[in-house]
């Protein structure tokens, strides 16, 4: 029966991320960040349940690995859509013959589609970490739910930071679509990132994951959902220098 609980845990996750696409589609996106949330909270425990309980299995990484692609593969797609669609002024200021048109009832912006770039990089970045055996301590490019994390605080913090300043430029046309293409790039992009996977949990090489999490912590504490993408930024950096560090020493 043990052998059957990180699944279990897994297909939460699954279920979580269906939940999430619905809210999604009818762009009640800050509940879809919640489900989304949700999901990456037994992604992450579904591997610990299969690790403590010494039941992994090759189901279990398949498994894994499609919950993954809708939960932080297709929801991150629908909500950066969304995101475009929020702006479509900006749209029809900033990309001349970019016009809404109406399609099987909707209205339609035609370069909001580039949203969904996030989810073919997911897929492909997905489908590479089951066949790559050298990504078992760390990883090959930003994980999905690091990613989907980054893509899910944008409406939250439109909604809840309070900063004009900082909810304007979030629904600038041109500003989503760099954020897009830096995060298709990062899925898949050549670089080493630790992975938050404690052998021991003594100071002795994880010094590097320790100040990430304390971090962390300062900055949620102090900046609330604008932590969440400056998080994300702190990792990618903090892995970069923790290559180097790596480089030196050998």
């Amino acid at each position: 029966m043990k052998k059957h609980i990180p699944n279990l845990i897994t297909l939460l996750n699954l279920f979580s991320g269906c939940i999430a696409v619905v809210l999604a589609v009818q762009n009640r996106l800050e509940l879809a960040a919640l489900f989304v949330f949700l999901g990456i909270f037994f992604d992450f425990f579904d591997g610990l349940a299969a690790r403590t309980l010494k039941v992994q299995s090759e189901i279990g990484l398949q498994l894994d690995s499609l919950a993954d692609m809708v939960t932080s593969g297709v929801v991150p797609g629908i909500v950066m859509y969304q995101m475009f669609v929020r702006c479509r002024g900006g749209f029809v200021h900033s990309w001349e013959g970019t016009e809404e048109m109406v399609w099987v009832g909707s209205e339609v912006i035609p370069l909001a589609f580039v949203g969904f770039l996030i989810t073919l990089s997911s897929a492909y970045r997905l489908a590479k970490f089951n066949v790559d055996d050298d990504q078992k301590t760390s990883f090959k490019g930003l994980p999905t739910p690091a990613n989907a994390l980054f893509i899910l605080s944008l409406p939250l913090i439109t909604r809840y930071q309070e900063n004009l300043l900082i909810d304007n430029w979030l629904l600038n046309p041109w500003v989503l679509l760099g954020i897009t293409l830096v995060s298709t790039y990062m899925l898949n992009a050549p670089v080493r990132l630790f992975a938050l996977k404690f052998k021991t949990w003594g100071m002795k090489g994880n010094g590097m994951r320790y100040t990430f999490l304390l971090l962390s912590v300062v900055m949620i504490a102090t900046m609330k959902f604008l932590a969440i993408p400056m998080i994300i930024i702190m990792y990618v950096l903090l892995s970069l220098l923790d290559n180097m560090m790596h480089k030196e020493t050998v």
